[in-house]
């Protein structure tokens, strides 16, 4: 059994970096400005590699690991939108261009892979070794979503992050971005670029959002390898993620609500775990429907504050005397480059 299980873990890691190598090195070998199709495309290939290992799972498993796996990986899924959010704020703060922008994710998301492995493990521990650690996620889950839903409008302030901190006062930073690159050399004097530092913010952000997400799915499943496996799918597709949703972020008002939400029920079932457990299909329709129910009224409250094109006979009477007078202007200063043109032929004569 342990044997079958290091091989499931050797075979999802070879294949997460075989499909990083061919990510990187064959469709985005060239720097370049990711495209809403193409970013589409990715979106759904990451969705569909995801529901055929869950349908790998439901075969070679049976239908509660693969009903776990699917949870987990739809809350990872919601609240990597969160990322998005922050993403956004990064990226416009530091005036990162477009090209640039899929590299640091890349980065970002391999450094993100190893770093929630290493917690998904440490967490795995402590809940074997402790079981009131449960109640101890739970209730940090609950105060997490209480603090989501009454905070208010996310503030950016790298200058604060430790890490950034610590990496000016270990090598100097260029003033200027060079292409994509993180180093170069100055003057035999190496140096570190501005993109370095939206890489490491982008690390450390995930880092904060990871001690939220992960125990989020040990209230689902305590299965290390479908916690981890949920994890990457979820983390796989963000980068795609982000450039279908960046221009249109802003649109899903309530969203937050819904994830605090769903952070909070997440917390409330661990708390509750040992007194009254909740089957967890039943958790993925309730987080199916918070997630529903928060887009939907997004949308409507996005429609409803689209100012309307105002059709008033007023109006449309002062925007046909302004385009007559604008009419009556172009004719005059046409006759004017006449006259002006006809002038010397009748001084001649």
């Amino acid at each position: 059994m342990v044997i079958e299980h290091l091989w499931s873990w050797i075979g999802f890691t070879a294949f997460v970096l075989a499909m990083l190598a061919i990510d990187l090195g064959v469709f985005h070998h060239k720097v370049h400005a990711v495209s809403f199709k193409e970013a589409s495309i990715w979106s759904g290939v990451w969705i569909t590699l995801a529901l055929i290992f869950n349908a790998g799972l439901y075969l070679f498993r049976g239908a509660e690991p693969a009903v776990q796996f699917f949870t987990g990986y739809v809350i990872e899924k919601a609240l990597s939108v969160d990322n998005i959010f922050v993403f956004v704020l990064i990226f416009t703060y530091f005036h990162v261009p477009a090209t640039y922008q899929h590299r640091v994710l890349f980065w970002g998301v391999l450094g993100a892979l190893v770093m929630r492995g290493i917690l998904i493990v440490v967490g795995a521990t402590l809940l074997g070794m402790f079981h009131w650690i449960m109640y101890v996620f739970g209730a940090f889950l609950v105060v997490t979503g209480i603090k989501m839903a009454l905070q208010g409008e996310m503030n950016l302030r790298p200058e604060d992050n430790p890490v950034i901190k610590l990496v000016r006062r270990i090598i100097p930073i260029t003033s200027t971005y060079e292409d994509e690159r993180f180093f170069v050399r100055h003057a035999r004097q190496l140096m570190a670029t501005p993109l370095l530092l939206v890489l490491l913010i982008v690390e450390s952000t995930d880092l904060i959002f990871a001690t939220d997400s992960i125990p989020a799915v040990f209230a689902v499943t305590q299965d290390p390898f479908l916690v981890y496996t949920s994890n990457v799918f979820a983390i796989l597709g963000l980068r795609s993620l982000y450039f279908v949703f960046a221009k249109v972020i802003d649109t899903f008002i309530y969203l937050r609500f819904g994830l605090a939400a769903i952070l909070t029920y997440v917390g409330g079932k661990m708390l509750l775990a040992d007194i009254s457990p909740v089957p967890t299909s039943l958790s993925l329709g309730i987080i199916a429907v918070i997630l529903a129910t928060a887009i939907i009224a997004s949308v409507i409250k996005t429609r409803q504050r689209k100012p309307q094109r105002s059709t008033s006979p007023v109006e449309n009477s002062e925007q046909k005397e302004i385009s007559h007078k604008h009419l009556l202007l172009y004719n005059e200063k046409q006759r004017e480059r006449k006259e002006c043109r006809s002038s010397p032929k009748e001084s001649t004569r």
